[in-house]
């Protein structure tokens, strides 16, 4: 009788242990299940405005690799056919995030009173590295920059980055935009038809264009831009709204420059002059080749320069207000400060341990 008490205990004992620990399980597993809503919770949602270019390409791997997800944000892109609808779209809060070229419309924009922030670098030009160049047909006599007074030069479109970069080039080399012709082509196919049929003497085009013209055999370059100036040619801007949203922006930032980083470690590294593939140069190709819709072949030709941290060539911002003020192709002057957030992507890099 005694034997089957202390049976009858024993059991009921250890039924009432596993009881217990299965509800341990259970509160466990719903609190890890709580933090995983909450870290979910806790994620940003962020729309990119962006065009499909390889100067976008840190944002790519960004997406790609996960980098955004690490730092909780929810990124999303939203595609564009042009560059000064991005701007517009940053501005009005319909994206939290533009990643476009910096023109005088966007100037425009600010001296108006529209509110965005130019954060970081997204494309530079820059000694060394091939980007933009001034092409010549390869039959002209022109071999300077100084030689085109007098000549027809075509550019994209007025108050354009190639507008600009023109006008500098010509200002370096004892000229004005008076001194010559600039002829509004609107699209670069337009200018790369244009130099082949002679209708200009000149033009200015990007990479992989500038390659493919010297490939095919109708143009020559007489200059690479970024051995003439150091210009900021595209930005990543930020709304109001979400440049205000200090912990979010700054998780974007910090996503962005380990994407600069994979990007010049990738591509832009250099032994003794030249540029060498980097450890990850096949898969940064075949990122920018599935966003972009190019061959990767064609990639290759032509990869835009951009900083390694993302950093803002911040002075030159000033530079280009004064100078399409200047041109009368801003309304008004503004001050940089107004349209520049270095400290962002500062707080970015200090976090990251840069």
């Amino acid at each position: 009788m005694k034997k089957r008490i202390v049976i009858a205990f024993l059991t009921v004992l250890l039924l009432a242990i596993g009881l217990v620990g299965c509800g341990k399980d259970r509160s466990e597993k719903a609190a890890n299940s709580d933090g995983n809503k909450d870290k979910d919770a806790k994620k940003e949602a962020v729309e990119i405005g962006m065009l499909k270019l390889t100067s976008s390409a840190p944002l790519f791997i960004a997406l790609e690799k996960g980098f955004f997800e690490e730092e909780g944000i929810d990124a999303k892109a939203k595609w564009f056919e042009a560059a000064q609808p991005i701007a517009v779209a940053t501005a009005g809060g319909d994206v939290a995030v533009g990643a476009t070229g910096i023109t005088a419309s966007l100037y425009n924009m600010v001296a108006s009173g529209e509110k965005l922030v130019i954060v970081a670098d997204k494309g530079r030009e820059q000694e060394g590295y091939s980007s933009t160049a001034i092409l010549v047909p390869s039959d002209s006599t022109v071999t300077s920059i100084e030689e085109l007074k007098g000549k027809k030069i075509g550019i994209t479109q007025t108050g354009s980055t190639y507008h600009y970069m023109a006008g500098r080039l010509l200002e370096e080399n004892g000229l004005t935009t008076n001194d010559v012709e600039l002829v509004p082509l609107n699209s670069i196919p337009g200018l790369m038809d244009t130099l082949e049929s002679k209708q200009v003497d000149a033009v200015l085009l990007n990479e992989p264009n500038v390659s493919r013209v010297v490939e095919e055999g109708y143009g020559k370059i007489i200059a690479q831009v970024g051995d003439e100036i150091d210009y900021q040619t595209s930005g990543i801007f930020f709304s109001k709204a979400f440049a205000d949203n200090t912990d979010a922006a700054t998780r974007f930032l910090k996503a962005y420059a380990k994407a600069t980083q994979y990007y010049y470690d990738a591509v832009l590294t250099k032994e003794n002059g030249e540029i060498v593939p980097g450890e990850n140069y096949d898969e940064v190709i075949g990122i920018i080749a599935e966003y972009t819709d190019q061959e990767p072949e064609l990639i290759k030709k032509g990869l835009p320069y951009i900083d390694r941290d993302g950093k803002l060539l911040e002075s030159d911002i000033q530079t280009q207000i004064d100078w399409y003020a200047k041109e009368k192709l801003v309304d008004q002057s503004i001050d940089a400060s107004e349209i520049v957030n270095t400290e962002l992507l500062e707080n970015a890099l200090t976090e990251l341990g840069k």
